[in-house]
Formats: structure tokens, sequence, C-alpha cells
């Protein structure tokens, strides 16, 4: 029998993945990688709206409004969810530029503490074109209550699939460290090293990378089992870390778990002072 930890993290992994992984079908053409919707720290992306539907994750509506996405005077990028017209609308911005093994490296403003529970805050890499062979070539860093009011593990690393239909999630393949949260009420700084091999998670205190303010870590390497992942009817090939291929990007998105509104009613913002990626 699951003991209660075991089984609080197996509802956290049906709520997040089923919300988190699926996003929008597949364009009908590769984009160019030229331009975009916003320029953000030497970086043009692209912003999702979903228009009169919905859309994952969640699924929820998307806003490419100013009222949800935008640069302030001092170039930081703010994401938001509003609530317009008795409807909650989203926000997700997706790199131009295709990125590969490396290491990605972003820094929020702050004021995470107060995250609702039904809100995720993620830098996560994405391809459309590679779920059957790569589980859509996904890493992950989240920041969230997975509706939780009550939790204080707010920080997630994950490296995709997390999930299939046992129903039963892969634990092995994703970690929630334990940390001083208080202190992502002030600017901190999240790193993780893509290789073959190995994903090396760490986050610092502060706006400095490196940095020897190490507030957690976590490695994950091809020691591990491999597993597929499992959605829409379809069933991935087994995998131990995905690849990125020509058509992975990186995302940055602020939604609401299964698209419920916040049980405050409250909005939501999260302010990203910049974006790097070193490559190897």
């Amino acid at each position: 029998m699951l003991n209660k930890i075991t089984l609080y993290i197996a509802l956290f992994f049906v709520a997040s993945v089923l919300g988190a992984c699926e996003q929008s079908d597949p364009p009908s053409t590769i984009p160019e990688n030229e331009g975009g919707d916003l320029h953000f720290s030497g970086y043009y992306w692209n912003i999702k709206n979903s228009g009169t539907g919905q859309m994952g994750p969640g699924p929820n509506y998307f806003s490419a409004s100013p009222d949800n996405v935008w640069l302030d005077q001092d170039s930081l990028l703010h994401l938001r969810i509003t609530k317009r017209n008795n409807l909650w609308y989203c926000s997700e911005v997706i790199s131009s530029k295709e990125f590969g093994y490396g290491t990605y490296v972003f820094t929020v403003a702050g004021g995470l503490t107060t995250i609702n529970e039904k809100a995720i805050f993620g830098l996560f890499t994405w391809s459309d074109y590679t779920f059957m062979d790569q589980a859509n070539s996904e890493v992950d860093i989240e920041f969230a209550r997975w509706n939780n009011a009550n939790d204080s593990l707010l920080l997630t690393y994950s490296v995709q699939p997390v999930w299939f239909d046992n129903p039963s999630p892969y634990l092995e393949r994703t970690r929630r460290p334990q940390m001083a949260v208080s202190k992502l009420q002030s600017p901190t700084t999240h790193v993780f090293t893509w290789t073959p091999d190995t994903i090396f998670w760490k986050s610092y205190e502060g706006e400095n990378y490196p940095s020897s303010n190490l507030m957690a870590s976590w490695q994950y390497d091809k020691s591990n089992i491999a597993r597929s992942k499992l959605e829409g009817g379809r069933t991935s090939s087994p995998i131990v870390i995905p690849a990125p291929l020509t058509t992975t990007n990186v995302r940055f998105n602020l939604w609401l778990l299964f698209g419920q509104p916040p049980a405050s009613g409250a909005e939501t913002e999260v302010v990203i002072k910049r974006f790097e990626f070193h490559p190897l």
C-alpha cells in the first residue's frame, strides 16, 4: 500500500502531467527562426494566442494581449494570468530560435512565495515533432503548489516522460527539493545543463550565475530506466534522457491547473529578468 508521501506525489503527477505535457497541435510547417512578437534577453519570442478556444497546458485560454505578456521599460518580461469577461487568460512565450544541448539559465525577479495553488510558472524545452522518439524533448523547471495551498515545496525539476498508463507516475524522473522557500521572494537564478548522458539542475539565490549561493540541485543520468510517454492514444518509444532536435525551442509559461480559476480569485504575475543559453 502506498504511504502518504508516495500517494501525495502520485496525485501531484496526475495533476502536473495531465495538464503540463500536451501543448498545441504541431503546425503544418516548421516555423522560420527569424523574428517574433517580442525581443527579450537577446532572442525573439512568439506569444501563444488560443483565440476563442482553449489549448494545453490546462487546457486554458492563452492571450497575446499586453495585459498578459509585455516588456517593461527595463526590458523585463512580464507574464500574467488575468480575468476578462468572466474568462481566465494565461500566458506563454515560445522562442523563435531552436536550442540543443547546453546550459539554460534564467533569473526571476522574485515574489514566487505567494504563487496561487492553481498557478504554475515554468521554463521548459519542447518540440512538436519529437513525440515518438524523444517525448517532445521536454526538460522542465516549474514553480507551483500543485493544488495544495499549504505546500511549501514550490520548486520542481522534471525530465519527460513522467507519466504512463499504470496509472502510476515515474517518480524517479522528477524532484521537488527541500529548500528555504522564503528565498524565492527575492530574485533567484535557475539553471539546467542538458547533455546526452546527464541533466543537472541548480538553483541559486540572487542574479549571478555561477554563484556560491546554491539553494537546490539535482542530477539525473542514464543509469535510470527507459520510459515511454502516453498521450492522445499514442505511445512513444522508451527513452532515458530525451534528446533535443532541430525543432526544439524554449518556452516560459504561466498557466492554471486543469484550467480552473484561482481559489482566491486573484490574478497572478511573474517577472523574468533574463534568459541565457550556453551551448556545449
